[in-house]
């Protein structure tokens, strides 16, 4: 959905009052926070990119790379929107998926209800849950709704349905005043639960989108079933507390881009987590950590382009530090181009050279439950050393389970003395050996070199 333009207007109006303002004081709930699902507790996303996955760019022929992402590991397919999508005003010849056409339709390009039905059946039968994108900000405009209540949309001092910025001109901007407007949209919402058994939504530009909806919304939802809620957005915390389980660490992101590339170094992520406040996320909420996704690959650039020979010391970074983990489609297998956000662009599946890697990051999560999502995880403690601006070491634990995890993240070689404060030992987690540290160990790393080790 969004051009370059679009990603710098986020982070200029991400922090500033919105015109639907997602912190806004919440009426919806005074009852306590709803439980996540049980499955959430050691999950792995993987998003799905229908369009460009196969040549057929169909649910049918995604479905046979189902039994490959079950041996991957992942755990919860985010598919991309699977509506159809607005033909007037559209980008390219294929348009955004963001342009939204029909809320209980399905895009003719991927197929049928039915294909999406027996999709979600085979994902399930495999053991996997199944969200998917939903675009409550804004529709395309051959929506229904514009022609059959125009009064739901915002309008400019002539009257005119307008978009939620000038750059975002294929689409028009829904106002959350109009409560039959809302209601249509819960009602959309519990019809992909009821009708297609979906396990949750992952929300487009949730913080543009009022607090108070989001929490109805997942009032209605979880009367149907447990369900999983991603909000696309950072600077909200609100929204954690009754309506999403997770947000997007975009700033996170950013600095690992910076430190990549050597604008930053490993102090900026140091401070980042510093900084945070510790009560910013709800009990039971955590973020959302990538090193990539559909935005970032199609409009700020490959794995590779933005990050070269950092990129698997950070995918390291990202399964290991408190949140949940996201594989973007493609990223298995090395993908090394921006695909075209409007056109047809598939993936090539050849060489699947990061599949082994991301498997082992998978297990890794899985086997310890310190790596775990949320309260289910465990404690996330930065340790000292001599060498912060290159190195960055910390411990993840939980109970019994104890993981050290140092990073040199920097293109030079490095010996850090690292304070660890206790006498343990630990064995390496990809490599055969033990290490015996003391109050303070000195750790040799060559560039962007990572160490995993689990105590005995």
């Amino acid at each position: 959905m969004k051009s370059l333009s679009f990603i710098l207007f986020l982070f200029v109006i991400a922090c500033q009052p919105t015109q639907k303002p997602a912190d806004q004081e919440s009426q919806a709930l005074d009852s306590a926070r709803v439980e996540s699902p049980d499955w959430m507790n050691d999950a792995v996303l993987y998003e799905v990119n229908i369009r460009q996955y196969t040549p057929e760019g169909t649910f049918n022929a995604f479905a046979m790379h189902l039994p490959r992402l079950k041996d991957l590991g992942v755990d919860i397919l985010w598919i991309m929107p699977v509506h159809p999508i607005s033909e007037e005003k559209r980008k390219g010849s294929l348009g955004s998926y963001y342009a939204v056409q029909d809320y209980q339709g399905i895009n003719p390009e991927f197929g049928t209800m039915e294909d999406f039905r027996n999709l979600v059946t085979q994902a399930h039968d495999l053991g996997f849950k199944v969200i998917i994108d939903w675009v409550a900000n804004h529709t395309g405009w051959d929506n229904q709704w514009i022609y059959d209540h125009p009064d739901w949309y915002t309008k400019d001092s002539t009257g005119a349905i307008i978009p939620p910025n000038p750059d975002w001109s294929d689409i028009a901007d829904l106002n959350f005043d109009k409560e039959p407007m809302r209601r249509a949209m819960i009602d959309a919402m519990d019809f992909w639960l009821e009708e297609a058994d979906i396990d949750g939504f992952r929300c487009d530009v949730a913080w543009g989108v009022p607090r108070d909806f989001w929490e109805d919304a997942r009032a209605s939802l979880d009367s149907i079933k447990p369900l999983y809620m991603l909000a696309e957005d950072e600077d909200h915390p609100a929204l954690l507390e009754y309506a999403f389980e997770s947000n997007y660490a975009w700033k996170l992101h950013h600095i690992m881009n910076d430190v990549a590339r050597g604008d930053q170094t490993a102090q900026a992520i140091r401070d980042y987590f510093n900084e945070m406040d510790e009560d910013f996320y709800a009990p039971g909420s955590f973020p959302m950590q990538f090193i990539t996704n559909h935005d970032e690959n199609s409009w700020a650039g490959t794995v590779q382009q933005r990050m070269g020979d950092a990129a698997d010391a950070f995918a390291v970074f990202s399964f290991t530090v408190p949140g949940i983990p996201l594989i973007y489609s493609g990223q298995e297998a090395g993908l090394n181009k921006q695909l075209a956000f409007f056109e047809k662009d598939e993936i090539d599946w050849s060489n699947l050279e990061k599949q082994s890697f991301y498997k082992q990051l998978i297990d890794l999560k899985t086997a310890n439950q310190a790596l775990w999502n949320g309260d289910a995880g465990g404690d996330f403690n930065l340790l000292e050393t001599n060498n912060n601006e290159q190195v960055l070491a910390f411990t993840r634990e939980k109970d019994a389970n104890k993981l050290l995890i140092i990073l040199n993240l920097s293109d030079r070689p490095v010996v850090s003395d690292i304070k660890f404060g206790v006498q343990e030992e630990f064995e390496d987690v990809f490599e055969e050996g033990t290490l015996r540290i003391g109050e303070k160990e000195s750790i040799e790393l060559q560039p962007w070199e990572y160490k995993i080790y689990k105590r005995l």
